[in-house]
């Protein structure tokens, strides 16, 4: 991999993170509930990556599915789990925060970017549901946070390619820009060469075959129906075909 780009890969157990690393990736964003886009994983799951893999892990803090705009106790809820994460070796955390009209609640990040350190942090997708990208961008780099993870608005950064590129103009290096949004080896050269940024963020799952030879097709202990019985896997062939793709690509 070339030494110029970061690939984090977004995983939810420990089987997925090591696939990573072998694979080649330089960090992990650890998560729960994919299915939801992600929520703060357990301390448990938490401590056990650490112990299992040497490469960057920063850690999802988002106390719910859905939106963004969190009530006193959630932010608290919010607070706590950074303070877990940090007492557990991870590396960075990853959360936002928005307010009710769609802005950047830059007075509760900036507090939740203080309590951090001297972890990195990365303000997430949230962003990319803001209601205008580029004052977002602004506000953002106002907390402090290290980075910034997006599809550019956009379902997929191939999509949004000269919007992902504007923002890490837009950026001047005050903070990181790092691509995501259906990112795999067959276009990651084409997006870091035409964006500019060095950092992506990839999913890479595949579904893996339930090990239950006995299954009850009428029951969902979920809300997704036909789910039950399927679940995903990041692995350590899609994780190296990246890193070679991007190894190749000309940044």
């Amino acid at each position: 991999m070339s030494n110029q780009v970061l690939i984090e890969v977004c995983v939810d157990s420990v089987a997925s993170a090591s696939a990573a690393e072998r694979g080649g990736a330089s960090r992990v964003e650890l998560c729960a509930s994919l299915l939801e886009g992600g929520v703060t994983p357990s301390a448990g799951l938490i401590e056990l990556v650490r112990s299992k893999t040497s490469i960057g892990l920063h850690v999802m803090i988002r106390p719910r599915g859905g939106d963004f705009c969190y009530i006193p106790e959630e932010f608290e809820t919010m607070r706590r789990d950074i303070v877990v994460a940090k007492n557990l070796g991870a590396d960075g955390v990853v959360f936002g925060i928005l307010d009710a009209s769609g802005n950047v609640d830059t007075e509760r990040t900036r507090l939740l970017v203080e309590l951090a350190r001297p972890l990195q942090v990365t303000f997430h997708r949230a962003f990319d549901m803001s209601a205008d990208l580029f004052r977002s961008l602004e506000d953002v780099c106002i907390t402090g946070a290290d980075r910034l993870l997006t599809s550019g608005g956009e379902p997929s950064a191939l999509e949004a390619i000269p919007q992902i590129a504007r923002l890490r103009a837009a950026a001047c290096g005050r903070i990181a820009i790092m691509a995501c949004g259906g990112i795999d080896d067959k276009n990651a050269a084409a997006i870091l060469e035409q964006t500019g940024v060095r950092e992506i963020h990839v999913g890479l799952r595949s579904p893996v075959a339930s090990a239950m030879t006995y299954q009850n097709s009428k029951l969902s202990m979920g809300t997704v129906a036909g789910r039950e019985y399927q679940r995903f896997d990041v692995l350590e062939e899609n994780v190296r075909k990246l890193s070679n793709a991007v190894a190749l690509a000309r940044v």
